[in-house]
């Protein structure tokens, strides 16, 4: 059975910093690219990071580039995304998602797998 359990996310203020984690199982983790998607209510959910199987090359959305890192190990099945300089705007709720393909996408119908998301709020 494929898993993937995010966590993390908390409420902080404007200006702070998060890591969010999702540690999955059921499927070949290191052959899959990892990535974090968000939704914020009223809003479609959204591609924020990717991360390639062999951990050499990262693909960011331009809200995110900057601010946030994406990072994995694959000895623990684990994605990671560190936010600093969170807004009021990076409210959402945050998902981790595994892709089979060789190459990253931001599109959410390349990503196969999925997690139950971890909320992330940021007070102004």
């Amino acid at each position: 059975q494929v898993q993937l359990v995010e966590s993390g996310g908390a409420l902080v203020q404007a200006g702070g910093s998060l890591r969010l984690s999702c540690v999955t199982s059921g499927f070949t983790f290191r052959a899959y690219a990892m990535g974090w998607f968000r939704q914020a209510p009223g809003k479609e959910r959204a591609f924020v990071a990717a991360i390639t199987r062999n951990n050499n090359d990262r693909l960011y959305a331009a809200s995110a580039e900057g601010r946030f890192s994406i990072s994995r190990d694959n000895a623990r099945n684990t994605v990671y995304l560190q936010m600093n300089s969170l807004n009021p705007e990076d409210t959402a709720l945050y998902y981790c998602a595994a892709s089979s393909t060789v190459f990253l996408s931001g599109n959410r119908g390349d990503w196969s797998y999925w997690g139950q998301g971890t909320q992330v709020t940021v007070s102004s």
